[in-house]
């Protein structure tokens, strides 16, 4: 990917790299992975947009902040290298740093398209649509055990049911430590807040334009939580791709870039 801009050296920032001219975009991935997932989404949009991607703190090239590593950190260290107003397009835990966001400081927040992603992603009494405590629980036993054999059996799980999972897997594989080693420090983290977070009660602050993305087959995040989101969010456009899993834009890339632009373009 051409860059315009970079930031991968300043101890205190994230690496960071924009691309492109027109409106501001800023792309997060999710957990485990590193801000190389949106390459081809950043390279269709870089004409008409200006695209920011950056990796979470402790992913990829981005170092682990001294300062805390709660939902609310990962917000300000995030907030500390995008732009004062964009669209923000968040996948799965990246979609929960957009939300918080979104809620906290509105005024930075454009649009907001979610990929695969929601306000609680574990299972509770009231809130059947998310992962179940005893497999998040058991990515964090494993994890400490092996860290990088937890990461590929996660995205075994993002691709499992997707049209081409095999081949989708393999790419996957490829890319995952392509921006280096993750710190399992962080991995444990985000573990933490995908299990701990729960938006529900705030997420009708959230008063921009919002677009929910989210696979039919999806193994992490069922399909079925982007209609309950719309409780909340009554105003929000929900699409679903009827063979996709948890990462879709690797499964359905044109179709993905379609329904983006299309709200993009609105």
């Amino acid at each position: 990917m051409c860059h315009d801009s970079s930031d991968r050296l300043a101890p205190t920032s994230l690496y960071r790299h924009t691309v492109g001219s027109g409106p501001e975009i800023v792309l997060l991935h999710g957990w485990g992975m590193h801000a190389g997932v949106w390459e081809d989404v950043a390279k269709s949009l870089l004409e008409d947009y200006r695209v920011t991607v950056l990796d979470l703190p402790g992913h990829g090239y981005s170092r682990l902040s001294e300062t805390g590593h709660t939902l609310a950190d990962l917000c300000a260290a995030v907030s500390a290298v995008t732009p004062p107003q964009a669209t923000w397009v968040g996948w799965s835990l990246g979609g929960l740093v957009a939300q918080q966001v979104a809620i906290t400081a509105p005024e930075r927040v454009n649009r907001l398209v979610l990929v695969n992603s929601t306000p609680c992603f574990m299972q509770r009494p009231d809130w059947p649509h998310g992962i179940a405590p005893l497999v998040l629980r058991r990515f964090a036993e494993e994890l400490r055990q092996n860290y990088r054999a937890t990461l590929k059996r996660f995205i075994a799980l993002e691709v499992h049911g997707s049209e081409h999972a095999t081949a989708q897997l393999h790419q996957l594989k490829t890319m995952l430590f392509q921006h280096g080693e993750p710190d399992v420090s962080a991995l444990e983290d985000g573990l933490a807040i995908l299990e701990q977070a729960d938006l529900r009660a705030e997420l009708s602050r959230i008063v921009c334009s919002t677009l929910l993305l989210m696979g039919q087959r999806d193994q992490l995040v069922p399909a079925a939580a982007g209609a309950a989101i719309q409780q909340w969010l009554p105003n929000a456009r929900l699409h679903i791709f009827p063979r996709a899993g948890h990462a879709p834009f690797f499964s359905h890339l044109p179709e993905f870039l379609a329904e983006l632009r299309a709200f993009l373009d609105a």
